[in-house]
């Protein structure tokens, strides 16, 4: 009997021990007791070893960040570039930690520097604000079940979208509307977008309407993906389909405002495109629009037949506006391919926006094709987005905030030569 418990005793050590610790606690820990054997364990289980030895472990909440590594000689670690205070070494190992802050509502990038080489560090670090995680008194929407529609527009194509419905939503009074692309990213509510977290938050400080918020995911026919299809295709198809099939079924099931005033649209890469092409040819659905790291390229190009999202800079520019409002961001190591250069294009699209007075914003850091800048300023870009919202209204022409105005066009320097 007694040789059954140490063994149920030390099996129930070893699952404690392999839990991952919450960064809160691993902060408190690596200030009050970094030497620990408890501390040690607790960071190993929760940053991985593998992430340790090659120098990619991080874990933060808010401003509050951990780095470790291991190294036989002294780390020296840079952060945006720019050194930070010495590592210390945990007794009696090769581990070393830094702890520090990080401005919030936007993407941070490391490495360390170990026997005069660079290496290990993440390229794309989120660090969320306030508004990106639950708080007690705020109340929760609820996300539905999977839904899967099938398409006529796209022959027999299968969508799957989630529906999230904030608790203040009442029946009796028609709610704002937000759509986003690749909608399956977005379900897990501490996930790395947190959207959820953030639309209560927003729509509790009344900084947002109450809006009933839709993730679709990229549909399929048969077992080819119609992503690239779906999104980077400059036409008004994939706008219909939204309109005609998707949200014809929302609107059967809740009381949705029609007005474009009231609806916005977001997305990544190619549905970063996507949220503006649905809104360039649909804005009296459409009005405001969220586009991250926007594949303003020619993925879907075909000189002769069909346009891709390499053409919109230039067709801002020359064909009528749009009477809406437009948050690009991207960042400076965004990918270079035979596609195109998606930092460059979101460049001219801020340009080519600025050129006709729309009423836009370029958030530009220093990121790549990653999903961290944007996620962790959502608060602020939804907020951007719905300012001066007036649910009395239904349309309003939107205009290029004084402060824009007086700035100068976006001009591109070599940096890496």
């Amino acid at each position: 009997m007694i040789h059954r418990l140490s063994l149920v005793l030390v099996a129930a050590c070893a699952l404690y021990a392999a839990e991952k610790t919450p960064a809160p606690k691993l902060l408190e820990m690596a200030a009050k007791s970094p030497n620990s054997s408890g501390f040690r364990e607790a960071a190993i289980a929760t940053l991985t070893d593998a992430n340790i030895k090659k120098g990619s472990a991080i874990i933060g909440e808010g401003p509050n960040f951990l780095w470790m590594v291991e190294s036989s000689g002294k780390p020296a670690l840079f952060v945006d570039g720019e050194a930070r205070p010495a590592m210390k070494q945990i007794k009696g190992t090769s581990l070393w930690l830094a702890t520090g802050k990080l401005t919030t509502g936007t993407s941070h990038n490391f490495y360390y520097m170990i026997d005069g080489k660079k290496t290990g560090g993440n390229t794309d670090v989120a660090a969320y604000g306030p508004d990106s995680y639950q708080h007690t008194g705020v109340p929760e929407g609820k996300l539905s079940e999977k839904i899967v529609h099938t398409s006529k527009i796209y022959d027999g194509m299968r969508t799957d979208y989630w529906i999230y419905v904030p608790a203040q939503y009442d029946p009796k009074t028609p709610a704002a509307l937000m759509v986003w692309h690749d909608g399956q990213g977005l379900v897990a509510r501490d996930g790395g977008s947190r959207l959820q977290n953030v639309v209560d938050n927003l729509i509790h400080q009344k900084k947002i309407p109450v809006m009933i918020n839709v993730f679709i995911s990229p549909g399929k026919i048969g077992e080819r993906a119609m992503r690239s299809v779906l999104y980077d295709t400059v036409s008004d198809k994939h706008a219909r389909f939204l309109r005609d099939e998707i949200l014809a079924d929302v609107e059967a099931k809740y009381n949705i405002r029609k007005d474009g005033y009231s609806r916005g649209i977001a997305g990544n890469s190619s549905g970063g495109i996507s949220a503006f092409n649905v809104a360039w040819w649909q804005p009296e659905q459409f009005s405001r629009v969220l586009s991250r790291i926007g594949s303003f390229t020619s993925i879907q190009w075909h000189p002769g037949e069909i346009d891709g999202g390499n053409v919109y800079p230039n067709m801002i520019r020359k064909q009528p506006k749009r009477n809406v409002r437009v948050w690009l961001q991207d960042g400076s190591e965004d990918l270079e391919n035979t596609h195109g250069s998606w930092p460059l294009q979101n460049i001219q699209m801020a340009n080519s926006l600025k050129m006709r007075d729309y009423d836009f914003h370029l958030s530009f850091g220093t990121g790549t094709h990653n999903g961290a800048h944007g996620n962790a300023e959502s608060p602020e870009e939804l907020t951007w987005l719905w300012r001066d919202y007036d649910p009395a209204k239904t349309e309003q022409t939107y205009e290029m905030e004084p402060g824009e105005k007086e700035k100068p066009l976006f001009r591109v320097k070599i940096y890496s030569r």
